[in-house]
C-alpha cells in the first residue's frame, strides 16, 4: 500500500524535490513539477490550483485517470535539493518529457535548455539584437515549434489585448535566439473558433493572426540573440515586452 503523505520527520530531509506525474493506463508522463512537503500527493489528487485555467489540461488528465478507477502514479527523481537546483532538474526533465502538460518550459529552459553543440556556439557568438520597434518577445519550446514556429508562437498567451495591439511585431524566441518575426494583423480571444488548434476556450488568454515580417524587419532581428541584460535568470514567464532602444546618434 503506497503512502499518501510524507511523515513529519521526513519533511526536513526531503527539502525541495522534483517529480513526474504518470498515467498508469499507458505509462505516459504528463506533468513535471517541483515542490516541498506533500505537494506531489496534492498534485496527484488534483488538489492544487483547481481554479487556475493554465492547468486545465493537466487537471483533466488527472480526473480522467481517477474516473477510470485508477490513481495517478508518480516518481520522485531527486530530493534534498535547494530551490535553484530543483529548478534546473525540473527544466531538464521537461526537456526529456516534451509531451507534458506544463504550460511554461521551466525556469532557465529558454537560456540553458536542450541544444545541439552548433546551437550553443551560435547562441553565444550571435550578434545581440538592437530593438527599433515596440515588440513582444515570446519564448517557445523547441518541441512546440517542430511543425511551425508561427503556430507555436501565436497562441494562447496571458497578454493584455490593448498592450498587445500597440506592439509592431512578435519575436519567436528559442533558447535566447530570435528564430523568426511575425507582424500581427489581429489579436483575438483564445477560443477554438478563432484558433482551430485549440480544443477548448482558455479564459484570459489571447493570440494573434498575422504574417511573417517583411525582409527588412527580419534582417534586423532574425538569428540575433536577446541582449544579456534583458535575460533574467530564473524567470519562467515566456512573455517579454520590449520598447525601442535609442540609437547612439539620437
Amino acid at each position: 500500500m503506497s503512502i499518501e503523505v510524507f511523515p513529519a520527520e521526513v519533511h526536513e530531509r526531503l527539502k525541495y524535490y522534483v517529480y513526474r506525474l504518470i498515467d498508469p493506463r499507458n505509462g505516459e508522463t504528463f506533468y513535471v513539477g517541483k515542490g516541498k512537503g506533500n505537494r506531489v500527493f496534492n498534485h496527484a489528487q488534483g488538489e492544487i490550483d483547481k481554479n487556475d485555467d493554465t492547468l486545465s489540461e493537466k487537471l483533466k488528465r488527472i480526473y480522467d485517470i481517477k474516473n477510470a478507477g485508477f490513481q495517478v502514479a508518480h516518481v520522485i527523481h531527486r530530493h534534498g535539493l535547494d530551490e535553484p537546483t530543483a529548478f534546473h532538474v525540473e527544466a531538464a526533465l521537461m526537456d526529456a518529457y516534451p509531451a507534458t502538460h506544463n504550460i511554461a518550459g521551466g525556469k532557465n529552459n529558454g537560456e540553458q535548455g536542450i541544444m545541439h553543440a552548433d546551437e550553443i556556439v551560435e547562441k553565444y557568438a550571435a550578434e545581440e539584437a538592437v530593438f527599433r520597434h515596440r515588440l513582444i518577445a515570446i519564448t517557445i519550446n523547441r518541441s512546440a515549434a517542430e511543425t511551425s514556429v508561427y503556430e507555436a508562437v501565436r497562441y494562447a498567451w496571458k497578454i493584455g489585448k490593448t498592450r498587445a495591439e500597440k506592439s509592431d511585431h512578435v519575436l519567436a524566441v528559442i533558447n535566447g535566439m530570435i528564430v523568426n518575426v511575425f507582424t500581427p494583423t489581429q489579436w483575438m480571444e483564445a477560443t477554438p473558433a478563432n484558433f482551430p488548434g485549440l480544443s477548448e476556450i482558455i479564459p484570459g488568454r489571447i493570440g494573434f493572426v498575422g504574417r511573417e515580417a517583411d525582409a527588412g524587419i527580419l534582417a534586423l532581428y532574425q538569428r540575433k540573440r536577446i541582449p544579456s541584460e534583458m535575460r533574467k535568470r530564473g524567470v519562467a514567464n515566456p512573455i517579454r515586452y520590449i520598447e525601442p532602444q535609442k540609437s547612439e546618434d539620437s
